[in-house]
């Protein structure tokens, strides 16, 4: 029989989208174990580049590396990821997920045991890179196998926790990647991800998700489509990533990357404009409803870069330590955890944007929460906060998907392009928030910074005497008064930094304050709206007939 010729399915089982497995009845035992491979894999898929991020300024001593150098590994990453994110859909309809996620993995677990034996920069950045790309698929994956462990009525509760469970990668290798770094310094952390990527292959061979129809979905011009598109999306990738470190208006590549990203970009959008067969629907996408979606999903994954940009570079800048962090990032990983769990139980077709509006106004308290931070604010005067934009970060993520694929149900091709859209706007919002909010934490950093020296001057006898206790504190090790004086000065410059930068921060929580109370009110509005005019006529009785 032609692998391609559709399958006769009951009706239970029937695949629901193209490249999705079908959904015949499983034993109880048996969806326990689709539930937990679904758990590791969709982690798996985030947790390696989790890792990375958790503990850039370790690697950077390790590796020998500048600030610059070492912010192309999560870069590589996010690259990776979302170029795939053109392809994994086609290629999961033609020739099934399995078979990706089985190449890949086998490719990810290879470089990540080469790299053990060579400490050099590129390697780490081709571990990377190679991470994204199986990133892309075990998402997919980790999602099927959830839906595989839940029955017909509560596949939204699975599309939710399936879809949610890798946001955890983040709060998770927080908690315990201190712990490895202790195995085997860095090579602690690429035994873990090596551990990983094995388990997740022998689990994808030993439990084989139910096959589902292929069609041949692959065209000649698709490729170049890619390769155009991919080169492009890279580029602004990478000036995200690196354009507050290199800075804006100083680097030449920026200038020059940006310009070439939007001219691939623009000509790979052209070519699938006037295609018969198009990989990106780009009429939908271009359509009042996905544009606001996107929109939507961006604004709110600049939001959350309030946890990682905002509340640990805060804790990082006033020398907490891991340690005293740990409680902190426990408490995210419990708000990450209930907002998953509540958003499972109470997910309702008929509201999806209520739990946008909610999510929103939980981050925009804890936001409002932190803006009033000062150089004695520690990591217990975070947890309330912090609960909440956890909570947030996963409530929302469910509904928002479910909204799109209202839209990819009525027109099975607009799939590809769904996909690539939500994979995109994850990834590039949580770059972009990183970004603005890491440019604007520098900016107000410099602002504050010059309206406090320009207060602080050797006439001010306060200034003087702050100099003077500051210089008295050394009186033990250097006899020299005007040595003394230097010190003194040199310990009210760094005071005058810290408070530059908390105040800078505050600023920071601030501005993501406003961007999740503005988002609200505009989703707030458009649900309001679209109830008035979506409410279902009266039917006019004839005069005489009955009520």
């Amino acid at each position: 029989m032609n692998k391609y010729t559709p399958r006769t399915w009951e009706p239970h089982e029937r695949p629901s989208l193209p490249g999705s497995p079908s959904t015949p009845l499983h034993p109880t035992h048996k969806r326990w174990l689709f539930a937990m491979v679904g758990v590791l894999v969709a982690i798996t898929g985030g947790l390696g580049n989790a890792l990375v991020i958790a503990n850039l300024q370790y690697l950077q001593g390790a590796l020998g590396a500048t600030t610059a150098e070492m912010a192309w590994l999560p870069a590589a990453y996010v690259m990776t990821n979302v170029c795939m994110n053109l392809l994994l859909v086609k290629f999961r309809q033609q020739f099934g997920l399995r078979a990706f996620t089985e190449v890949f993995l086998v490719l990810y677990a290879l470089v990540t045991f080469g790299h053990l034996f060579v400490n050099d920069l590129n390697s780490a950045i081709a571990v990377r890179a190679a991470h994204g790309m199986v990133g892309a698929a075990l998402t997919s994956l980790g999602l099927y196998y959830m839906i595989q462990a839940f029955p017909a009525k509560w596949r939204l509760k699975a599309l939710v926790l399936g879809l949610g469970t890798a946001q955890l990668a983040l709060p998770l290798a927080r908690l315990f990647s201190e712990d490895l770094l202790q195995i085997a310094e860095w090579r602690g952390l690429y035994l873990f991800e090596l551990g990983l990527a094995l388990i997740c292959l022998g689990c994808v061979f030993l439990l084989k998700l139910p096959p589902g129809d292929r069609f041949k979905t692959f065209e000649k011009l698709d490729f170049l489509t890619f390769a155009i598109l991919a080169t492009g999306v890279a580029l602004l990738c990478a000036v995200l990533s690196l354009g507050r470190i290199d800075w804006w208006l100083e680097a030449p590549w920026i200038g020059v990357a940006s310009a070439c990203s939007l001219v691939l970009i623009m000509a790979g959008l052209a070519i699938e404009h006037n295609r018969a067969n198009p990989l990106l629907m780009t009429r939908w996408l271009g359509s009042g409803t996905m544009i606001r979606l996107a929109l939507a999903v961006i604004l709110i994954r600049m939001v959350l870069s309030e946890q990682s940009t905002g509340a640990v570079g805060f804790m990082q800048m006033l020398n907490m330590s891991y340690q005293q962090m740990h409680t902190l990032y426990v408490v995210m990983l419990v708000g990450a955890i209930a907002g998953l769990a509540v958003s499972a139980l109470t997910i309702n077709p008929a509201h999806l944007l209520m739990p946008l509006v909610i999510s929103l106004a939980l981050m925009a308290t804890g936001s409002v929460m932190d803006s009033f931070s000062s150089n004695l604010t520690r990591p217990q005067n975070l947890y309330i906060s912090q609960f909440l934009l956890g909570f947030g970060g996963t409530f929302f993520l469910g509904p928002t998907m479910v909204l799109g694929t209202k839209n990819v149900l009525a027109n099975p091709r607009n799939l590809v392009s769904f996909s690539v859209m939500f994979g995109i706007c994850q990834n590039l919002g949580g770059l972009i928030g990183a970004a603005l909010l890491g440019t604007f934490q520098i900016a107000r950093e410099k602002y504050h910074s010059s309206m406090i020296v320009e207060h602080l001057t050797l006439l001010d006898p306060r200034v003087a005497a702050r100099v003077q206790s500051g210089g008295s504190a050394y009186g033990g090790i250097a006899a020299d008064p005007e040595l003394r004086n230097l010190m003194g000065i040199r310990s009210l410059a760094t005071a005058a930094t810290r408070e530059a930068n908390v105040m800078a921060y505050n600023d920071v929580f601030m501005l993501i304050a406003i961007i999740a109370i503005l988002t609200m009110i505009w989703i707030f509005i458009r649900s309001l709206w679209l109830m008035s005019t979506t409410k279902t006529a009266t039917p006019v009785q004839p005069s005489g007939a009955p009520s």
